[in-house]
Protein backbone atom coordinates (compact mmCIF):
# COMPACT_ATOMS: atom_id res chain seq x y z
CA UNK A 1 0.00 0.00 0.00
CA UNK A 2 1.13 3.51 -0.63
CA UNK A 3 -0.25 7.12 -1.12
CA UNK A 4 0.43 9.13 -3.74
CA UNK A 5 -0.17 13.25 -3.45
CA UNK A 6 -0.74 15.42 -6.46
CA UNK A 7 -0.02 18.76 -6.68
CA UNK A 8 -1.50 19.67 -10.30
CA UNK A 9 -1.48 23.05 -11.86
CA UNK A 10 -5.18 22.30 -13.92
CA UNK A 11 -7.88 20.29 -14.17
CA UNK A 12 -6.86 18.36 -17.08
CA UNK A 13 -4.09 16.92 -14.62
CA UNK A 14 -7.15 14.81 -13.98
CA UNK A 15 -7.14 13.00 -16.91
CA UNK A 16 -3.38 12.33 -16.93
CA UNK A 17 -3.31 11.03 -13.22
CA UNK A 18 -6.48 8.52 -14.13
CA UNK A 19 -3.68 7.02 -16.73
CA UNK A 20 -1.16 6.83 -14.45
CA UNK A 21 -3.00 5.29 -10.99
CA UNK A 22 -3.73 1.80 -10.23
CA UNK A 23 -6.60 0.08 -10.63
CA UNK A 24 -7.54 -0.44 -7.34
CA UNK A 25 -7.12 3.79 -6.44
CA UNK A 26 -9.16 5.49 -3.82
CA UNK A 27 -8.87 8.73 -4.83
CA UNK A 28 -9.78 11.55 -2.47
CA UNK A 29 -10.59 15.58 -3.22
CA UNK A 30 -11.07 18.92 -1.87
CA UNK A 31 -14.40 19.06 -1.52
CA UNK A 32 -14.44 22.47 -3.38
CA UNK A 33 -13.99 20.03 -6.73
CA UNK A 34 -17.21 18.99 -6.30
CA UNK A 35 -18.75 22.12 -7.55
CA UNK A 36 -16.75 23.37 -10.28
CA UNK A 37 -19.18 22.04 -13.37
CA UNK A 38 -19.01 19.25 -15.35
CA UNK A 39 -15.41 18.54 -13.81
CA UNK A 40 -17.19 18.03 -10.53
CA UNK A 41 -19.74 15.80 -11.66
CA UNK A 42 -16.86 13.38 -13.54
CA UNK A 43 -15.54 13.38 -10.31
CA UNK A 44 -18.50 12.40 -8.13
CA UNK A 45 -19.27 10.11 -11.05
CA UNK A 46 -15.66 8.92 -10.98
CA UNK A 47 -16.26 7.88 -7.03
CA UNK A 48 -13.68 10.22 -5.98
CA UNK A 49 -14.26 10.62 -2.53
CA UNK A 50 -14.21 14.06 -1.07
CA UNK A 51 -13.25 15.86 2.29
CA UNK A 52 -13.94 19.20 3.44
CA UNK A 53 -10.62 21.06 4.65
CA UNK A 54 -12.00 23.61 6.26
CA UNK A 55 -13.38 21.52 9.05
CA UNK A 56 -11.10 19.53 9.67
CA UNK A 57 -12.70 16.80 12.12
CA UNK A 58 -15.43 15.98 9.44
CA UNK A 59 -12.66 15.45 6.90
CA UNK A 60 -10.56 12.68 9.14
CA UNK A 61 -13.80 11.49 9.89
CA UNK A 62 -14.20 10.25 6.24
CA UNK A 63 -10.85 9.49 5.23
CA UNK A 64 -11.32 7.47 8.32
CA UNK A 65 -14.19 5.90 7.64
CA UNK A 66 -12.46 5.85 3.35
CA UNK A 67 -9.81 3.91 5.11
CA UNK A 68 -12.14 0.90 7.06
CA UNK A 69 -14.00 0.79 4.21
CA UNK A 70 -10.63 -0.23 2.17
CA UNK A 71 -9.52 -2.61 4.27
CA UNK A 72 -13.04 -4.24 4.65
CA UNK A 73 -13.53 -4.71 0.77
CA UNK A 74 -9.65 -5.73 0.52
CA UNK A 75 -9.23 -2.43 -1.91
Amino acid sequence: PYVVVSNHQSSLDLLGMMEVLPDRCVPIAKRELLYMGAVGVACWLGGIIFIDRKRTHDAISTMAEAAHTMLSQDV
